[in-house]
C-alpha cells in the first residue's frame, strides 16, 4: 500500500456510516484487515453488527459509545466511555493488525466536547503511514477536513423520515 490515507464522511444527509462500510467490505474483500470502532452508538444489534462476524477475520465492528446522547446527569459517562474507546483506538490503530480503521461517529463525539480535539488530531497524526483511516458522523471539525486526504460530505437532498415512513431494517439499522 503506497500511502494510508486519511477520509472524512461527514454532513447532515445519511449515508456516512454506510458510506464508510462500502470501504470495509470492499477491503475486507481484498483481504485487508478492517476495524470499525463506533462511538456514540449503543450495543443495539444493528445489520452491520450482525454481519461483521461473517466477514471474520477480516472485519471487526467493536462498541465503544454509551448510546443517543440526551445531555444532562449521563454527559459524564458519554464522555467516560468516549475518551475509553478513544485509547482503545490508538492502541489498536498502532497494533499492527490493521490496514483500515473506522472511527464511526467521532466527529459528533468531538463536537459533543465528549472527546478533546486535540487528542483526537493527536491520532491523526500517530497513524502508521500504511493504515487508511476513516472519520464519520455530521459536523467534522475543520482541522480533520483539513488534515484528511478525502473529505465527502453529505447532503439531504429527500428523506423518507420527513413523509411519516419510520427506520427501516438494512437501511438505517
Amino acid at each position: 500500500m503506497a500511502k494510508g490515507l486519511v477520509i472524512v464522511h461527514t454532513g447532515p444527509g445519511k449515508g456516512k456510516t454506510t458510506a464508510a462500510l462500502g470501504l470495509a467490505l470492499r477491503a475486507a474483500g481484498d483481504e485487508l484487515r478492517v476495524l470499525m470502532m463506533q462511538f456514540i452508538k449503543s450495543a443495539k444489534k444493528t445489520g452491520e453488527r450482525k454481519a461483521a462476524p461473517m466477514l471474520a477475520p477480516w472485519f471487526e465492528i467493536v462498541q465503544v459509545g454509551k448510546g443517543f446522547v440526551r445531555g444532562g446527569e449521563e454527559m459524564e459517562a458519554h464522555r467516560e466511555a468516549a475518551r475509553a474507546g478513544l485509547a482503545e483506538a490508538r492502541r489498536r490503530l498502532l497494533s499492527g493488525r490493521y490496514d483500515m480503521v473506522i472511527l464511526d461517529e467521532i466527529n459528533v463525539a468531538v463536537h459533543l466536547g465528549l472527546i478533546d480535539e486535540g487528542d483526537a488530531l493527536r491520532l491523526l497524526e500517530e497513524k502508521p503511514p500504511g493504515v487508511h483511516l476513516v472519520l464519520t458522523g455530521r459536523d467534522a471539525p475543520a482541522s480533520f477536513v483539513e488534515r484528511a486526504d478525502l473529505v465527502t460530505e453529505m447532503r439531504e437532498v429527500k428523506h423518507h423520515y420527513h413523509e411519516g415512513v419510520k427506520a427501516q431494517v438494512g437501511i438505517e439499522f
